[in-house]
Formats: C-alpha cells, sequence, structure tokens
C-alpha cells in the first residue's frame, strides 16, 4: 500500500489512492500548500464520518492543528480556542477536567473537533451549537482567513453552510466554545435518566452526564477500531406530525421525539430495524447486531458495497413507511 493511500484515515477502512496527503500543523501549513497551486484539494480530520467509494483525484490535507486554550472568563461562563484537528472526545475530557459543562452530553462521539460545526454533531438532546461561538477558516481559493460566528453557519440538524454552499471551499483551523462554570445540565433524553437510576446518582454532575453517555454508547456502538464503521450512517429523519398520526394508525408503537408544533424527528434505527433490517448483512457490508443505524465493513467489503447496502436499506424503509433516509456521511 503506498504512502498515499488514505486506509489509515478512514473508519471504515476504505482502500482508496489519492494525489498525496499532505500534514496540516497550522495556518501557515495551509497558506504554503495554496502557494504551491496543488489542486484539487479535500480535507480530512478524523475520517469517522465518510464513506470512500473510489480512489480520490486530489490532494489530500489532513488536519492536525491542535491546541485548547482559554481565551476569555468571567463568573460564569469560559471561551476556549480549540484546534480543528484536535479529538472531540479527548476535548469533553478536558472540559470535564477543568468543570467546565456544555460538553458531557457528546462524549465519545469519534472524529476530530473541525467537524463538529460542519455536521452540527449532536446526542442526547444536545448539539454543539448550543455553546458554539466562532470559527476561523481559511478561504481555499483567496487565501484569506475569516471569522465565522453562529449565525452565519446557517446550523441545522446536522447542518451547516460547510456541507452544502461552502463544501471543500475552506480549512477550519480552530473553533471557539463558550462553556459554562455554573452547569444546567440537560438530562431529558430517557436513555440518560435511566443510566442514572442504575448508578443510583440522584444529584449528577457534568461528569456522571458524560460517564453514562460513555456507557450509553459503549453498550450500543462498535468500536471502530474492532468493527470498521462510521458510527450513525442516516440522519433521523423530521417528518410533519400529520405524517407521523398516520403512520400511527398502522405502527402504534413508533417512536418519535417533537421538534416543534408541526414536525417530529423519528430515529432511523427504528424504522431500519422495522423494516427487517438490523443485524442484516450482505456479503461483508451489514448493519451492527446492537444498532441498526451503523453501518459495518465485517472486513473486504469496498465501498461500493458499501454503499448499494446502505440503498437497499433507504429503499427498503422508503417503501415500508414512505421516509426517505438520507445518509449523515458524507460520500467520497
Amino acid at each position: 500500500m503506498s504512502h498515499n493511500n488514505l486506509l489509515p484515515y478512514n473508519t471504515m477502512r476504505m482502500s482508496a489512492e489519492t494525489k498525496g496527503i499532505i500534514p496540516i500543523y497550522s495556518e501557515q501549513d495551509v497558506f504554503e500548500v495554496l502557494v504551491k497551486q496543488l489542486s484539487p484539494l479535500k480535507i480530512i480530520g478524523g475520517g469517522s464520518n465518510i464513506l470512500i467509494t473510489k480512489d480520490q483525484d486530489a490532494y489530500i490535507l489532513k488536519n492536525e492543528i491542535k491546541g485548547i486554550e482559554i481565551i476569555d472568563e468571567d463568573n460564569d461562563k469560559v471561551l476556549i480556542k480549540v484546534g480543528a484537528g484536535e479529538n472531540w472526545h479527548q476535548l469533553v475530557m478536558w472540559s470535564i477536567s477543568h468543570n467546565l459543562g456544555g460538553f458531557e452530553n457528546l462524549a465519545l462521539i469519534p472524529g476530530c473537533v473541525g467537524a463538529a460545526p460542519m455536521q452540527n454533531i449532536g446526542a442526547y438532546g444536545i448539539e454543539q451549537e448550543s455553546v458554539f461561538h466562532s470559527l476561523s477558516a481559511i478561504n481555499l481559493n483567496e487565501g484569506i482567513t475569516r471569522t465565522f460566528y453562529k449565525s452565519d453557519c446557517k446550523f441545522g440538524y446536522r447542518e451547516s453552510i460547510f456541507k452544502n454552499e461552502y463544501k471543500e471551499k475552506f480549512i477550519i483551523t480552530h473553533v471557539n466554545y463558550i462553556l459554562s462554570k455554573n452547569h444546567k445540565l440537560n438530562t431529558t433524553y430517557g436513555a440518560i435518566n435511566n443510566k442514572l437510576e442504575e448508578l443510583k446518582i440522584t444529584e449528577p454532575t457534568i461528569s456522571d452526564v458524560a460517564c453514562a453517555v460513555i456507557a450509553i454508547r459503549q453498550s450500543k456502538l462498535p468500536d471502530p477500531k474492532v468493527i470498521p464503521n462510521t458510527g450513525s450512517f442516516f440522519k433521523n429523519p423530521v417528518v410533519s406530525i400529520s405524517i407521523l398520526e398516520s403512520l400511527k394508525i398502522e405502527y402504534p408503537e413508533i417512536v418519535s421525539y417533537p421538534i416543534d408544533d408541526n414536525s417530529v424527528k423519528i430515529p432511523a434505527a427504528w424504522l431500519i430495524q422495522h423494516a427487517g433490517f438490523k443485524g442484516q448483512r450482505v456479503g461483508d457490508a451489514g448493519t451492527h447486531k446492537n444498532h441498526a443505524l451503523v453501518l459495518v465493513n465485517y472486513g473486504n467489503a469496498s465501498g461500493d458495497d458499501m454503499l448499494s447496502f446502505a440503498k437497499t436499506i433507504q429503499n427498503g424503509v422508503a417503501t415500508k413507511f414512505g421516509i426517505n433516509l438520507e445518509p449523515e456521511v458524507n460520500i467520497w
């Protein structure tokens, strides 16, 4: 395998050749690449949210920008600046060790900090936008550094401006977050409360919530180092309440979470499981036995094998429930 192969850099363990893989340790490194006028450029962080289906006719910038620092604080809040190449879960653990609240529900999400605002990652009732302040990113066409504040990012459910009109046009270098010294815990998700009760914790701390989240995730989700996967493969679909009501006639046990007065989120895992795909596999492509939303590579599945299996699931869910599942992962 050549040193230009992406296999070590993606958690689905897909082999793909590139024009070159260039580690980025600082903003200066980005400017030096841009001076060389290499093109096209693609960016990779932890590689935990991509499915690679073919060789990449591109130079890959591997974001390795590190550092966590407190840049401002008052009696209630702290503003931190984080390198986009930092590991997300290690950032969560850093915040807890400093008794700073806001990240605890997002423990054990794979990937790097730079991907967090791109995906607007979320779990257990929280999305990163709730603590997001701003980010710095370099325009790859113009070589200009720009600051994006929350209102600039067009955050939505697993959405941001960086997944749409600015896709592959910027490299995020640093992300700033506001964390709290006085914690307001969010344990609205039943699974967290159940786990805290199981642990006999009646007055939870941010550390307790993070531990509960880690325990839940580890019980359901396969470690990508053991079984290659990209975590949740599909977004949880958002549907109107009228669609939910009509589905309830046939499936009274269907699970949903309110979004607003008109719409609800239905867990994609529930739909996939009830369409008969939990634990299924075709060749080496399959869904995990403990979590229907996680597609796994059981050995030598190709990117096309995984994509074909994903489409089979989409067709099955659409046929049974009339709901279209959208991939959460980026398809390369």
